[in-house]
C-alpha cells in the first residue's frame, strides 16, 4: 500500500517560516517531494496535515495554499492509481518521479490567455479587452516568446519599463500595462503556486495628474442652450452629455446599459460597471425631460437611450464600443459650435460634475461618494484638474493681505 503524508519542515531558525513536503511511503521506502510552500508553526494544523482554519489573518493566502496542496495531493494519488493498475511493481521512488515530470511549466503569455477567456466567459468584457492589451504589446516586448513564471523577475520587468519608455509609450500608459501584468501575475501565484518575488517592486505602477479634462460651468450652460432641433444627431449627443453631467458624472457605459427598469420611484438605481458599485440618482426636472424624450423610441427594448440593441453580452459590448467611438466624435462637432478652443470628450461631464462641485464647497468624501468612487485618491485625481485661475485669485488675496499688513 502507498501512503501519502504532508507535512510541515520546521526552520531552524526561531519565527521563520518552515517549508511544506510530500511523504511517499511504499514497502517501507520512505521519499519527499519538497514544494516552495513556506508557512510559519501557527500556520500549520500537524495532527490534520493541512493548513491552520483557526487563522484569520491571510485567509485568502492560506486557502490558495490549501487549494494547491489539495489539488497536488490528488496529482499523487492519480499516479499511484495509475501504476496500480498498470499490474506492474513500482516504488515510491517511481511515484516521486512521474509527479516531478509531469509538473507542467507555467508561462505568462499562455496562463494570460486562459485568464482572457475565464473573463470572457464571465462577462468582464472590459477588463479582458485591458489584458489582451497588455499581453499584445508584452508578446511584442517578448518578440513573441514566452517566457516561464519563473524566468518573470525584477530584470525582465525593468527591461520591459525601458522597452516601453523608448517607445515614447507615457507614464501612465506604461503604468496601465505593469498593473495589469502585476494582476496576471499575482494570480498565478495564487492559483498555480508560483513563487512570490515581487517583480514589480521598482516600476512605477501609480497614476500621474492628467490634463485639464474639465470646463467651466459656463459651457456647460452654453451647451443646453444650443439649438439643435435640425440636428437630432447632435441633439442625442448634446442629451447624453447633459444627462451625465446632472445625474453626477454618470460614465457613458454606465448610460449605455441603463435600463428601463432602473427607473424607481424618481430615482434611478444601477450598479457601476468598473466598480460594482451600486448607486441611486435622484431624477432632477433638466433628467427628466431626457429620459422623456427617449421614451418611446426605446419602447420594446430593456434599455432606457438607443444605444444598445442586443441582451447578448458580446454583441451589447461591441455595440457600446461603437457607439462610444461615435459619441466622441460628435462631441467634437458640438465643441466646434461652441466657437472657442473647447475640447469635450466623454470624460469631460464627469470631470466636470467634480469639479464644478468642489467650486461649491461640497466636501471632497461627498463628491467621491456621489461618483461611486472607491477611493477619495481616485476622486482627487479628477480634481487635481481645477481650473487654476481658482488658485491664482487664492494666491492673489495671500499676496495683498502682506502688503495691507506692511502697511
Amino acid at each position: 500500500m502507498t501512503r501519502i503524508k504532508i507535512k510541515l519542515r520546521l526552520s531552524t531558525v526561531s519565527g521563520r517560516a518552515g517549508t511544506v513536503y510530500y511523504q511517499i511511503s511504499r514497502k517501507k521506502e520512505v521519499r519527499q517531494i519538497t514544494t516552495d510552500i513556506h508557512l510559519l508553526p501557527e500556520e500549520w494544523d500537524a495532527s490534520a496535515g493541512c493548513v491552520c482554519k483557526s487563522v484569520y489573518s491571510g485567509y485568502f493566502r492560506l486557502s490558495a495554499i490549501q487549494h494547491r496542496i489539495d489539488r497536488e495531493v490528488e496529482q499523487l494519488r492519480q499516479i499511484i492509481r495509475s501504476l496500480e493498475l498498470s499490474g506492474k511493481d513500482f516504488s515510491a521512488r517511481t511515484v516521486v518521479e512521474y509527479f516531478c515530470s509531469s509538473r507542467k511549466v507555467v508561462s505568462v503569455l499562455s496562463y494570460g490567455q486562459r485568464l482572457i477567456s475565464r473573463l470572457t466567459e464571465k462577462g468582464k468584457l472590459g477588463t479582458a479587452r485591458n489584458l489582451r492589451s497588455t499581453l499584445s504589446s508584452f508578446t511584442e516586448f517578448l518578440h513573441g516568446r514566452d517566457i516561464a513564471f519563473s524566468l518573470f523577475d525584477e530584470v525582465v520587468i525593468g527591461e520591459y519599463a525601458d522597452w516601453l519608455a523608448k517607445r515614447g509609450i507615457t507614464s501612465n500608459s506604461s503604468s496601465f500595462y505593469m498593473r495589469n501584468l502585476r494582476s496576471v501575475y499575482n494570480r498565478a501565484v495564487r492559483e498555480e503556486g508560483i513563487k512570490q518575488t515581487f517583480p514589480f517592486r521598482y516600476v512605477y505602477t501609480g497614476i500621474d495628474k492628467t490634463a485639464k479634462r474639465s470646463v467651466d460651468e459656463e459651457i456647460i450652460i452654453r451647451l443646453k442652450e444650443l439649438e439643435l432641433k435640425d440636428m437630432p444627431t447632435l441633439q442625442f449627443t448634446r442629451d447624453l452629455f447633459l444627462f451625465s453631467y446632472c445625474t453626477r458624472g454618470m460614465s457613458f457605459v454606465d448610460i449605455a446599459y441603463l435600463r428601463r427598469k432602473d427607473i424607481r420611484n424618481s430615482y434611478i438605481c444601477y450598479t457601476r460597471k468598473k466598480t460594482g458599485h451600486s448607486l441611486s440618482v435622484r431624477i432632477e426636472c433638466e433628467v427628466q425631460k431626457i429620459i422623456n424624450r427617449y421614451w418611446n423610441a426605446t419602447a420594446g427594448t430593456p434599455f432606457l437611450f438607443p444605444i444598445l440593441h442586443t441582451e447578448d453580452e458580446e454583441l451589447s459590448y461591441k455595440q457600446y464600443q461603437t457607439g462610444l467611438r461615435y459619441y466622441n466624435k460628435q462631441l467634437k462637432k458640438l465643441a466646434s459650435l461652441l466657437g472657442e478652443d473647447i475640447v469635450l470628450t466623454s470624460y469631460t461631464s464627469r470631470h466636470t460634475w467634480a469639479s464644478t462641485a468642489r467650486k461649491h464647497n461640497v466636501p471632497v468624501a461627498v463628491i467621491s461618494d456621489g461618483m461611486g468612487h472607491t477611493s477619495e485618491k481616485t476622486t482627487l485625481i479628477y480634481l487635481s484638474s481645477i481650473d487654476t485661475s481658482v488658485i491664482d485669485r487664492a494666491n492673489a488675496e495671500l499676496v495683498a493681505s502682506l502688503n495691507r499688513k506692511s502697511k
